[in-house]
């Protein structure tokens, strides 16, 4: 018997049918005590990946007392909608989700987030709760200065020449990260001193802040974002591990912030993609000196983080062919033979879950190409670099996988 007909047995026994999302119920066990649930994707673009999260999200909140959503998108932007659903700011949920207005702009401003913040939008105000939404990732520079500002004005208008002085460094590079990346990286000419000069004095000055609304909760990160997204661009430039290193980093750190303003008990659902969530250390991304969100909260809150993957053997998918260039909706062929995504499928070609523990995680610990779709794809070359030698067992707590899976709905282009 092959290796691959062994697997295929394995999965068969072990695994769970999924015929509607009250089938789940296994994983809202399992997951339900931990402080950390991280949800992937394997792809930015993929209607169910969201779909699904958002329900296991909904069963967290409601069952399992769980505090918050934090997801794989800018700060300023998830702000907005997280001021939405506590009921800080008026207006819709289309509304909320118009900040999202960079590319790739689908991740976020796209129908199943959208009925997913109307869900949670009404699930507070029907039962008096606060369960947030908010953005961990690194990029939005300009953005996060922009905020800071505006919230400067309203709560310490004392502090707010010494930011505008500060931040001025940034205008010659015309809101573009990359001339920023090289000025720095080849000419010397950053702002590094400007940003962490008046990071330290707002921090110094924090707890003087009005706190209404998570006021100094949104100062504060967005200082982190500034100091970090300055250091992400311009290790952009220079190539090498660091660039992804400093944003998984931020992101745990932004999570650590956002858990620790919420006081003791907080728990958190997170939303990424695998390659994110997924412990880096059971992936070759290892032996590339790359770390991730799932690596660095394993590594220091162990059992309580519990990791679910996603994966699909085929259907069609949101992405872009160039960075920055139009949305399409793409073909996602079927998964490449022997690929972990392969397997699942033969093992039965409708919907599945598995759960790893003591008694079955070594039958699932070898190493199989497990496919991951970004933002850019071209599905004619993904047999090039879309998969990822992964100990899926090592990697994941649990693995949903749909068989056949459609593109996600854009709310703009």
């Amino acid at each position: 018997m092959g290796r691959n007909e062994e697997l295929i047995k394995k999965i068969q026994e072990h695994a769970f049918r999924i015929d509607s999302y009250d089938d789940l119920d296994a994983i809202i066990n399992e997951a339900g005590d931990a402080d950390y649930v991280l949800l992937g994707e394997a792809s930015h673009g993929t209607s169910e990946f969201y779909s699904a999260r958002a329900e296991l999200t909904k069963r967290l909140i409601k069952e399992k007392a769980f505090s918050f959503v934090a997801v794989e998108g800018d700060w300023p932007a998830c702000f907005t909608v997280n001021q939405y659903v506590k009921g800080y700011k008026e207006g819709t949920a289309r509304e909320a989700l118009q900040d999202f207005n960079r590319w790739p702009t689908w991740m976020w401003s796209n129908r199943e987030v959208l009925d997913f913040v109307t869900w949670l939008k009404n699930y507070n105000a029907a039962n008096g709760k606060r369960a947030g939404f908010y953005g961990l990732d690194v990029y939005s520079l300009w953005e996060s200065m922009e905020e800071m500002i505006r919230q400067l004005e309203k709560i310490a208008p004392q502090d707010v020449e010494a930011a505008k002085k500060a931040f001025s460094c940034f205008e010659p590079f015309d809101r573009r990260p990359e001339n920023y990346a090289i000025s720095a990286s080849y000419y010397g000419e950053d702002c590094t001193e400007e940003v962490v000069k008046v990071l330290i004095e707002l921090q110094k000055n924090r707890k003087k802040y009005d706190q209404d609304e998570e006021a100094d909760l949104n100062l504060e990160v967005n200082s982190l974002v500034m100091l970090n997204a300055e250091r992400y661009y311009r290790a952009m430039a220079k190539g090498g591990p660091d660039d992804w290193n400093i944003r998984d980093t931020h992101m745990v750190t932004a999570l650590e912030k956002i858990m620790a303003s919420h006081g003791a008990g907080a728990k958190a659902v997170v939303w990424e993609h695998n390659t994110h969530i997924g412990d880096a250390r059971a992936t070759d991304m290892a032996d590339e000196g790359l770390v991730n969100v799932g690596q660095l909260l394993r590594e220091t809150y162990g059992d309580r983080v519990y990791t679910v993957g996603f994966g699909t053997h085929r259907g069609s998918v949101t992405a872009s062919r160039e960075w920055g260039s139009k949305v399409e909706e793409m073909t996602v062929p079927e998964a490449q033979i022997g690929s972990w995504e392969d397997v699942l499928h033969q093992a039965g070609a409708f919907d599945k879950y598995l759960i790893f523990n003591e008694k079955n995680a070594q039958k699932f610990n070898g190493v199989l190409g497990h496919r991951a779709i970004g933002v850019v794809y071209n599905p004619e070359y993904e047999h090039l670099g879309n998969y990822v030698p992964t100990r899926v067992s090592k990697r994941y707590d649990a693995f949903i996988f749909l068989d056949k899976t459609k593109a996600l709905t854009p709310m703009q282009g």
